[in-house]
């Protein structure tokens, strides 16, 4: 009889959790360990594009993210100062058809419990920071801050922008700051919201711009907001802001976001950072997932979603190349870097057209998305379509055994 495969994954976000749920599904030994003392995430809100809602529903979680989700109409970019619709990106009823998955904004809280909800009792380990590795032929072992160890025929490096696992690889190269923060809210919805369309509204200004979407059903709106600066912001999703720093970041902005912001209590802001793509995510035993291996700029919404398919696709690799974990690891990274470096790229430019700073530039943006809305609504804008037709359920490993 086969022995099962004994897989240790460190870190227990959106990604490193998917990556459990999904091993576990399939049968392996695995293990998930946690710096934290409890599971939990900022609050915060997530968009859920079509792609990452295709590995949920393959991870049976589909009926349960429409429950704690809000479905929004479509993808809206605004004019900064006059609120001018410069494109519309339908959703709510062209992603089904378009993309066989919708597309929903959810609490990230309420995604990551989801997932956590769908771990088997006993595979997680609480409180236990990760702070070396080690690699042989036969397995892997993870060290911890306690002294513990585990050993392991794969650990999985899934901690994120400044992972011990990937620094311990590949060495400690800090990540870039790119000249951007961003500050992160959630407004309770008390009344009537109806400055706040059911979009995702993209609010594109001279170096900066604001995101708006509905969160829990619609009883709260999600708010980013990033702004450029040349000073350096502490990298952390809970360095405490202020309304009046948020405000007075965005003065003279339309009044429908000013609105909006007088009615923040609490918010978080953070530096951007970002890295090159990497042509390998793995030495020996131990591999990387989602942060830890692709950093990327929120531009396109899609690094949880990169994450998930991450998790789906490695599971995928592992169960059909059976004790071949070197062939697991080479299927992984072949499906999975084109992808992740290309959706890197994309995010970083994204970030310079969404923050032309002279009218001129703006003026000439917005016709050419105007434009491309006229001919094809799907072309124009954050121009996604080939973020969201992809299907990592649909991954085929190199070797014809089931998955």
């Amino acid at each position: 009889m086969t022995r099962k495969l004994r897989i240790g994954v460190v870190g227990g976000g959106i990604g490193g959790v998917a990556l459990t749920s999904a091993l576990a599904q399939r049968g392996f030994d695995v293990r998930i360990f946690e710096r934290a003392s409890a599971f939990g995430e900022v609050g915060a809100g997530i968009q859920v594009t079509p792609n990452a809602v295709k590995v949920l529903e393959a991870l049976g979680l589909g009926e349960a993210l429409r429950k704690a989700a809000f479905l929004p109409q479509a993808i809206v970019g605004r004019n900064w100062d006059t609120a001018k619709e410069i494109f519309r990106i339908p959703l709510a009823d062209e992603c089904p058809r378009l993309y066989n998955a919708p597309f929903f904004h959810v609490h990230r809280a309420d995604l990551h419990r989801l997932l956590v909800e769908s771990l088997p009792e006993g595979v997680a380990t609480l409180s236990a920071g990760c702070v070396d590795v080690r690699s042989s032929d036969d397995g892997a072992v993870a060290i911890f801050e306690d002294g513990s160890e585990f050993e392991a025929d794969l650990i999985v490096g899934a901690d994120g922008v400044r992972s011990t696992v990937r620094s311990k690889l590949f060495g400690n190269d800090a990540p870039k700051f790119t000249g951007n923060m961003c500050f992160r809210a959630v407004v309770p919805v008390d009344g009537s919201f109806d400055f706040v369309s059911p979009d995702s509204s993209f609010w594109l200004g001279p170096k900066s711009h604001v995101v708006t979407y509905y969160v829990q059903r619609g009883q709260a709106v999600n708010i980013v907001a990033v702004n450029e600066t040349a000073e350096w912001v502490e990298e952390s999703w809970n360095a405490p802001s202020s309304r009046e720093e948020l405000l007075a970041a965005f003065a003279g902005w339309h009044p429908n976001i000013i609105k909006l912001f007088e009615r923040v209590d609490s918010v978080f802001k953070w530096g951007l950072f970002d890295r090159d793509p990497m042509t390998t995510w793995s030495q020996g035993r131990v591999t990387l997932l989602g942060d830890s291996a692709h950093p990327m700029l929120p531009f396109l919404s899609q690094g949880a979603a990169m994450a998930i398919e991450d998790g789906y696709v490695l599971a995928r690799s592992l169960a059909a190349h059976g004790a071949d974990v070197a062939a697991a690891l080479r299927d992984y990274e072949e499906e999975r870097i084109p992808r992740t470096s290309r959706v890197q790229l994309e995010s970083r430019e994204r970030g310079r057209t969404y923050h032309l700073p002279t009218l001129f530039a703006q003026r000439k943006r917005d016709l050419i998305y105007e434009f491309k809305s006229w001919i094809n609504p799907h072309a124009s804008g954050i121009q996604t379509d080939w973020v969201y037709a992809y299907n990592a359920a649909d991954f085929q490993p190199r070797v014809a055994a089931a998955a």
